[in-house]
């Protein structure tokens, strides 16, 4: 459960990176059928998201107001996206995933970029500036639909929303998009009830546990970090695991 454990690293290190790299993991490595890892996913998401919290709750990471705010604002729209995605092919979730991923990715390498190009790559001045109202429900409702629609715990559109919208630094984004990612998984469970999505018990207990412990370490690991590290990472990591998705999915989706 070597994967496993690099899947709890990217969850306590970034705030996301569970569901990204579980699907694929689930899928193409352990053969679960995308609609069962998609939910298998958000179990293992959740429990990794709560052990990994708690280093970061302890170091002042986490806004909670905030992130409750965004949470409970996206719950709506998880429960529909898991709805939704029963209606959707095997091969074409798999192929809309990797090219959202792909989008994603670009943006937080650019952003990346800049920040290294102004200096030592931290944030400075407040750590949250001031949005509006609608772009906070915009941002959360997008996230619910996604994390819900794909069967992951929507870190990996929490923290960029964060960043990128709402002028969290890195670091607080991860630690935010924590708290977000254990409610949206919950509520991404939920709207799977009674759409006859199953899961291997063992697989996921045994992969949850490995990811766990991943989790943990990575979250320590987050202060030793420069902000402009923690985006390249990011936007290294939904690149990679972007190509990877698109390579597999792309030929079942065409002959399909």
């Amino acid at each position: 459960m070597i994967l496993a454990v690099i899947v709890g690293l990217a969850v306590g290190v970034l705030g996301a990176g569970g569901g990204i790299l579980s699907v694929p993991i689930l899928v193409y490595i352990l053969g679960q059928e995308p609609h069962s890892a998609a939910a298998a996913s958000l179990v293992i998401v959740a429990l990794t998201a709560c052990v990994s919290i708690i280093p970061h709750a302890r170091a002042g990471r986490v806004n909670w107001r905030d992130g409750l705010i965004f949470a409970g604002m996206s719950a709506l729209g998880s429960f529909a996206g898991a709805r939704l995605s029963a209606l959707v092919a095997p091969t074409i979730l798999m192929v809309l995933f990797g090219a959202l991923l792909s989008v994603v990715a670009g943006v937080m390498l650019g952003k990346a970029w800049k920040m290294r190009g102004e200096g030592s790559g931290e944030v400075r001045g407040g750590e949250v500036r001031a949005v509006s109202l609608l772009a906070l429900v915009s941002v959360a409702t997008l996230t619910g639909v996604l994390t819900g629609f794909f069967g992951v715990g929507g870190g990996f559109v929490v923290v960029p929303g964060l960043v990128l919208v709402l002028h969290f630094s890195p670091k607080k984004a991860t630690g935010t998009s924590l708290l977000v990612m254990i409610i949206a998984s919950g509520v991404g469970l939920l709207g799977r009830i009674g759409t006859g999505v199953g899961l291997n018990w063992e697989i996921v207990a045994a992969f949850a546990a490995a990811s766990m412990c991943g989790g943990l370490v990575g979250a320590r690991l987050t202060t030793r970090l420069k902000e402009s590290t923690l985006t390249l990472c990011f936007g290294t990591l939904l690149a990679c695991v972007a190509a990877g998705t698109l390579i597999e999915a792309l030929p079942g989706a065409i002959h399909g």
